[in-house]
């Protein structure tokens, strides 16, 4: 969670803070959701983002900063619970948006290599327009959703169903 925190204040990706800390991405992937790192992975990972290991070991909490430097002293403050419920909410609706934009640069690439098939052998009948309108339903049914205008299955409908079959109020 602290190196997923320290490479967000940054603007990196996972990609990009592999190749600073020569380091898989797989392994940062891995560090990030909670995994044992190595101690040659805290190093790497410590000497880019230029801050003490202990730091990013998550059996200790560094409260003060070892130097003087401003940027270790800004990050000496995450503890493994760094990452507050109103972030992780934040971050997940990030990932909900970033699913939706795939999910439409994804439907505007088929479409096009479905329109170009279409043109070059059935120019007569333009069918491309029926996988247009099936998938763009589900399209547009991810947008209103990841978008929060319609949310069928939004909290209060997960807290509904939590307490019924709780059998009691949250």
């Amino acid at each position: 969670m602290i190196v997923r925190k320290l490479r967000l204040k940054r603007g990196w990706s996972q990609e990009q803070l592999s190749e600073l800390a020569g380091l898989s991405v797989r392994t940062i992937q891995r560090i990030e959701r909670g995994g044992n790192a190595g101690l040659e992975s805290l190093n790497a990972l410590a000497a880019v983002f230029e801050v003490d290991i202990s730091l990013l070991q998550p059996e200790e909490t560094m409260t003060t900063p070892k130097s003087n430097d401003s940027v270790l002293a800004d990050d000496a403050k995450i503890t493994e619970e760094a990452i507050t419920p109103e972030e992780e909410q934040v971050i997940q609706r990030v990932k909900e948006l970033k699913a939706f934009y795939s999910h439409v640069i994804n439907y505007v690439a088929v479409m096009a290599l479905l329109l170009v098939i279409n043109l070059m052998v059935t120019p007569d009948y333009f069918w491309v327009v029926w996988p247009m309108l099936g998938w763009g339903i589900g399209l547009v049914s991810h947008g209103l959703s990841a978008f929060e205008v319609v949310n069928l299955f939004g909290p209060e409908w997960e807290k509904k169903q939590i307490e019924k079959r709780l059998g009691r109020k949250l």
